[in-house]
């Protein structure tokens, strides 16, 4: 296992270092480490590294960069090969890539990339990837189908498992993606020539569960860190913590966000092998201190004695609790707005007690509201006279109405069963467009109600809610006396 995740190192290294160290340095060591792995174990990480870098492309687009990636280091990485050899392929390689005919995965920088030339083309290829995808398309088969696949053509399965799993998985750290792929593998391998399959595939897997809990855990963590950022991250646990323990203190909650933005700091691009799990168990171990005196069921999660990620995977899995009273809130003081050692915490507190009131609202719209915040600081911070600026800023009502409105939109996803929520729905959008058609309502109802089950809930796909939030629960509600707005 070390020897892949080094080679994977220097397949993600290599290209950053040849500037400062040349394009010996980049040969030597890809063909140190293809000769040290053998021609399968390469072409299987080639394979998981342009599936996790491409995941908008086709099975047979990855397929054919790996096959190119092999064939280069097998011709260039024998011995008595042209010390040139690896210079000119590659760049024949970057060259093929920018044929519009090629069939390699397809990314709307290459075009950019190809008007550069030499090592500057190179790199610049090197560095296009597809953003995480949010919604995972990999659907596990049956054993038997698995089994049969398997016997069928064993290379094919492994190549074509190894790009499904890893497309939907791009974010999960390397060594946890790599340990996790490995392992399904050798579980197939070994079940499907087992003499009772089924007795065996269900032992495996329930000993595979914990590392493929982490697996996923661990991949929406790091895309939401991607889209986000370090400092939106610290936010969004920020909100999620607060939501998920209103009573819990600014201080205690603040502290567990910037923990946890800290550990995927670390462990997202971390080639360690024991990164991400020693971290989320001192996370854990750091969450049941300070909030499990404070929060009955956070309290009875950290009483698990089965493990730290069971204790983790307990309060991630939480939902939203009841809010508390923080009505009327004060807007941030222009004087601590405009003051760089109070402004971050100044804003924090606001969102804090917006979070507080409004625990099920979406938290785009909390983290909305926070960019609101910091736009208008900025604009006014700068200005002669800052206080007339922020006194002359109209405060942001359209958004508190629809934190209102998203808070009691997900309040009733949250409280009622789904057939229920639809049913309420219905009814609703009869009785504020009594003159739409059947077909209408029914399309709106479909509308609302995917928005709802996609979004309202604590750990929601950040890209796609933050998105969709706004103009969603604009105008969606669900109580009788509240009207739909286009």
């Amino acid at each position: 296992m070390k020897a892949v995740i080094i080679t994977a190192s220097l397949l993600m290294l290599t290209y950053s270092h040849a500037i400062e160290r040349g394009r010996d340095y980049m040969r030597d060591k890809i063909c140190q480490e293809f000769n040290h792995l053998g021609k399968d174990k390469f072409r299987s990480l080639a394979i998981i590294m342009n599936s996790r870098k491409y995941t908008n492309s086709t099975f047979e687009e990855v397929k054919s960069i790996a096959v190119e990636i092999v064939a280069l280091a097998e011709k260039c990485c024998i011995e008595g090969a042209d010390p040139e050899c690896y210079t000119t392929e590659s760049l024949a390689l970057s060259a093929k890539s920018c044929d519009p005919n090629n069939p390699f995965p397809k990314h709307p920088g290459t075009a950019a990339c190809c008007r550069e030339e030499g090592l500057e083309r190179k790199l610049c290829l090197a560095a296009l990837k597809h953003p995480p995808k949010e919604f995972h398309t990999y659907v596990e088969p049956s054993n038997e189908e698995l089994c049969g696949a398997f016997r069928k053509d064993p290379q094919e399965f492994a190549d074509r498992f190894l790009y499904e799993f890893s497309i939907d998985h791009s974010h999960t750290p390397l060594p946890l993606l790599i340990a996790s792929t490995t392992t399904y593998l050798s579980i197939v391998g070994t079940c499907c020539t087992h003499a009772q399959p089924t007795v065996c595939f269900l032992k495996e897997k329930l000993e595979r569960k914990s590392l493929m809990m982490l697996t996923d855990l661990s991949n929406k963590a790091c895309s939401r860190y991607s889209v986000f950022g370090k400092e939106k991250t610290k936010l969004s646990y920020f909100i999620t913590y607060t939501q998920k323990s209103p009573n819990a203190s600014v201080e205690d909650i603040l502290s567990l966000a910037e923990d946890a933005s800290e550990v995927l700091a670390k462990c997202c691009d971390s080639l360690e092998e024991d990164c991400v799990q020693k971290e989320v168990s001192n996370h854990t171990a750091k969450t049941c201190n300070k909030l499990s005196t404070q929060d009955k069921r956070i309290n009875d999660c950290c009483l698990d004695n089965s493990g730290s990620l069971q204790k983790y995977v307990c309060i991630y899995s939480l939902p939203w609790d009841k809010n508390t009273d923080s009505s009327n809130v004060a807007s941030p003081t222009p004087e601590c707005l405009c003051n760089v050692d109070c402004r971050q915490r100044e804003i924090y507190n606001y969102i804090h007690r917006f979070a507080q009131t409004f625990t099920y609202a979406p938290e785009a719209l909390l983290v909305a509201l926070y960019d609101d915040s910091l736009t208008v600081a900025n604009s006014c911070c700068g200005t002669e006279d800052p206080a007339a600026c922020f006194a002359g800023k109209k405060p942001p009502t359209k958004l508190f109405e629809l934190l209102s409105k998203g808070n009691e939109m997900c309040g009733a996803y949250t409280t009622h069963n789904f057939l229920d929520f639809k049913k309420r729905l219905r009814e609703h959008y009869h009785k504020a467009l009594p003159s739409a058609s059947e077909d209408t309502i029914s399309v709106l109802v479909e509308q609302r109600s995917t928005f709802a089950s996609t979004c309202c809930h604590l750990n929601a796909p950040p890209s796609y809610c933050g998105l969709k939030v706004q103009s969603e629960v604009a105008y969606t509600c669900t109580s009788d006396d509240c009207l739909a707005q286009d």
